[in-house]
């Protein structure tokens, strides 16, 4: 982000809202997809998989667990490869790895090359271009970035109702071996949507203004403050913690009833086949959920109370969870997938919102790192924590109220944090006054630049020493704040 190949995010830098700001939403939409589905697709093979190594369920369960432990885990590496080099180099190579963890998966010859390759090479891979998809994603929007998150998270249930099929396929053709190596290649496209993620310019000055920078950079040198590439100091701001602590509550109940729905219809009575579209149901649901949240999210009196939408759609999603708790019928179950759906799409399309909205662009590529790695620890705790108490009571409707409870309590984490710890006015961000500067001076020039011409050069002359007063002061305060935070490629 600003006119050099590390993303550092100039602050005079305006998201465009639009423009190419669309084929970067394209290619998060399809990262977010990748890296949610992916883990749920490559259990299609898991039958197969038992009766190749002769292994049983648990052991072949590692797979996904371990990919989404290198998603989520791995937040704090992505943040410092981000801010080192950029979100385009590191998603392109991210992808590279994904594509190779499963290629190599194809020849595996016990259960432990399997963990290796495709929890490890491949969930580092996939970790590589979610989070700098979501950064990126975050510097191209700011007016309607609620709407590009809604928009963008729809790709999970999207590529989960394409990929799920498309592995049963494969495996039915090609066997899990053939099936490893398409899916392989396949996620070569991760390559396609980095090279989507071009790093936002400077706008070019007015050539008066430009002298004037060089020369106030002249006479008064500041060494350049250098990057961090893993900033700390988000932990000094309360909004981030309260936000850390509710999100790692979420997660621990989250997760798990899509884990437990379709072994509850089961155990009900009801036919395989049967029992799985209540998935298929529930992503139904879910993939018109999430951009129409993001519409809501983005009107007018809605977005400065964004939080509180967000503990709305957690509550939303816990009482789903009790209520469905007492289902005793496939009609109950499916009414369940139904509300959980719609809730548990609005919360997939304002997470991220929220924290954008929390820590804002500077330091976002640090924040969602740190939040990463403490969710990476609440699912790795949930769903297997669902599972003991599923052995002990043998009964779901204490796992299903346990998830809910959980997903409550997050919810009043966050709403209540942020009403009484937080100050009701903050003041606003120094990018954004720094964002209006820019546009203050560029505005000015080009209203100068008009009146010239209509006058004809004689009264432009008269006028010049009237007009370069306010822009001399614009133009020496955006330099003094631009001079340590940014070097373009032109040397301005």
């Amino acid at each position: 982000m600003g006119g050099v190949v590390p993303d550092e995010g100039p602050g005079g830098v305006k998201a465009p809202d639009g423009g190419w700001g669309w084929a970067v939403l394209t290619g998060c939409f399809v990262i977010t997809g990748f890296s949610y589905a992916f883990p749920k697709a490559v259990s299609v093979f898991f039958k197969e998989l038992i009766h190749e190594f002769d292994v049983g369920y648990s052991d072949t369960a590692w797979i996904s667990s371990i990919l989404l432990a290198m998603l989520y885990g791995t937040g704090p590496l992505c943040s410092v490869l981000v801010n080192r080099f950029g979100c385009r180099p590191v998603m392109m190579v991210g992808g590279l790895f994904a594509s190779l963890g499963m290629v190599l998966a194809s020849f595996a010859t016990s259960i432990i090359h399997l963990y290796i390759c495709i929890g490890v090479i491949t969930g580092l891979g996939l970790a590589l271009n979610f989070q700098p998809s979501l950064i990126m994603l975050n510097r191209y929007f700011s007016e309607k970035r609620p709407l590009a998150n809604g928009l963008a998270a729809a790709g999970s249930p999207v590529a989960l109702c394409c990929l799920s099929p498309l592995g049963q396929y494969l495996q039915f053709e090609y066997g899990w071996r053939g099936g490893f190596m398409i899916l392989g290649g396949i996620l070569l496209n991760c390559c396609a949507c980095g090279a989507l993620m071009r790093p936002l310019l400077l706008p070019k000055a007015p050539k008066d203004a430009e002298g004037e920078v060089k020369e106030i950079q002249e006479k008064n040198p500041q060494p350049a403050e250098k990057k961090k590439l893993l900033d700390f100091s988000v932990f000094r701001d309360r909004g981030f913690l309260i936000y850390t602590v509710a999100a790692s509550v979420m997660v621990l109940g989250l997760f798990v009833p899509p884990v437990f729905v379709v072994s509850y219809a089961k155990e009900l009575g009801n036919a395989d086949t049967k029992s799985a579209l209540l998935l298929t149901t529930l992503g139904f649901v879910d993939m018109f959920a999430r951009p129409i949240c993001g519409v809501i999210a983005g009107l007018k009196w809605v977005r400065p109370r964004c939080v509180y939408l967000f503990s709305f759609a957690m509550i939303f999603n816990g009482v789903t969870d009790i209520v469905g708790s007492q289902a005793t019928d496939y009609p109950g179950l499916v009414w369940f997938c139904i509300f959980f759906g719609i809730s548990y799409g609005m919360v997939g399309a304002l997470q991220f919102e929220v924290l954008m909205a929390i820590v804002g662009t500077e330091k976002f590529s640090s924040a969602i790192g740190l939040v990463l790695l403490m969710e990476a620890i609440a699912v790795l705790v949930g769903p297997p924590g669902a599972g003991r108490l599923l052995d002990a009571t043998k009964n779901y409707m204490y796992v299903f109220l346990l998830a809910g409870c959980e997903v409550v309590v997050a919810a009043f984490i966050i709403a209540l944090g942020n009403f009484f710890c937080l100050p009701k006015k903050q003041d606003q961000e120094p990018e954004s006054r720094l964002e209006m500067a820019m546009s203050a001076c560029e505005k000015e020039g080009l209203n100068h630049e008009e009146a010239g011409s209509e006058e004809g050069p004689e009264t432009q002359n008269e006028d010049e020493g009237k007009t370069a007063g306010p822009q001399e002061k614009t133009v020496n305060g955006l330099a003094g704040e631009i001079d340590g935070e940014v070097k373009p490629e032109n040397g301005v």
